[in-house]
């Protein structure tokens, strides 16, 4: 893989590069620093059947919007068809790698994002998104089982009230992996997933790791308006995402990326279950 990068930033910048790094996390992509002399940029290919998952020619209206922000590094390249991209590096660590959760930052950031009243004619579709993801799975009883099938229509019975939120542009993958900070600002990086949303979802994505962070980061970002309200719909958003990647982690599995990336997309899976119905237990109590 470190040649195909060098080959392709080779091919398409007409310099000699090196590797740096490879940057690691996420379950989608292979990304590696490069760099000649002074500069230093970021390659990433979308690994095996991202296609299913992403659109590219959306990701790069994100992309545009969140560069004229000045929210995210300058991309050099980026190819729709293949998904390719090469983008200046930031300096610095990415929040999942710190004990620094920079909520006040963060929340900002997010504010920029939702309150800009930015016109963006792509929804986020998370029910319709959910509905494909499943399809991939051709009703393998192996992973559409029952228990995944109750979850799923626990949280189908709050499809209309969802559904019913006002949406604005939305980030839709805001987890602390995807902020990056330099020892003076905070940027955001990974476009793949924008459109329009309630806006808690992003705040819902930035627990990913610990849902605390996710209503650390509400307190900073709103009022206490309608408080009981926010934190059901912060719930059932967390119980949708980790729902989605049950979907992705299975079709990995399905797929033999198990064996392949020596992960056990099968117990990742899992986890994401379990941590559905986790989240859709607690927002009954709102």
């Amino acid at each position: 893989m470190e040649n195909k990068v060098l080959e392709i930033a080779e091919n398409i910048l007409k310099k000699k590069y090196k590797i740096d790094c490879r940057l690691l996390g996420g379950m989608s992509n292979y990304t590696y620093v490069i760099k000649h002399c002074r500069e230093k940029l970021t390659v990433r290919i979308p690994g095996e059947n991202c296609e299913l998952f992403t659109n590219r020619e959306e990701e790069k209206v994100g992309l545009d919007i969140f560069e004229s922000l000045n929210l995210t590094n300058k991309t050099v390249y980026f190819d729709v068809n293949s998904g390719i991209k090469i983008s200046k590096y930031i300096e610095g660590v990415s929040l999942n790698e710190t004990n620094e959760r920079h909520y006040e930052e963060v929340a900002q950031i997010l504010h920029k994002i939702h309150d800009n009243n930015i016109k963006c004619d792509i929804d986020y579709n998370p029910f319709m998104r959910l509905d494909t993801y499943e399809s991939y799975l051709n009703q393998d009883k192996n992973y559409i089982n029952d228990e995944y099938l109750d979850t799923k229509n626990k949280f189908l019975k709050y499809k209309e009230y969802l559904e019913s939120q006002k949406k604005v542009f939305c980030h839709n993958d805001s987890q602390p992996s995807n902020f990056i900070y330099n020892g003076k600002e905070l940027k955001i990086v990974d476009f793949e997933f924008i459109g329009n949303n309630d806006y808690l979802y992003d705040i819902a994505c930035y627990g990913n790791i610990d849902f605390n962070d996710a209503l650390k980061l509400l307190e900073v970002y709103d009022d206490k308006t309608n408080w009981n309200d926010k934190l059901k719909r912060l719930n059932l958003w967390r119980a949708f995402q980790c729902l989605q990647w049950y979907l992705v982690a299975s079709f990995k599995d399905l797929s033999g990326m198990s064996e392949t990336l020596k992960i056990n997309f099968k117990d990742v899976a899992s986890m994401f279950l379990n941590l559905s119905k986790k989240h859709l237990s607690e927002s009954e109590k709102y």
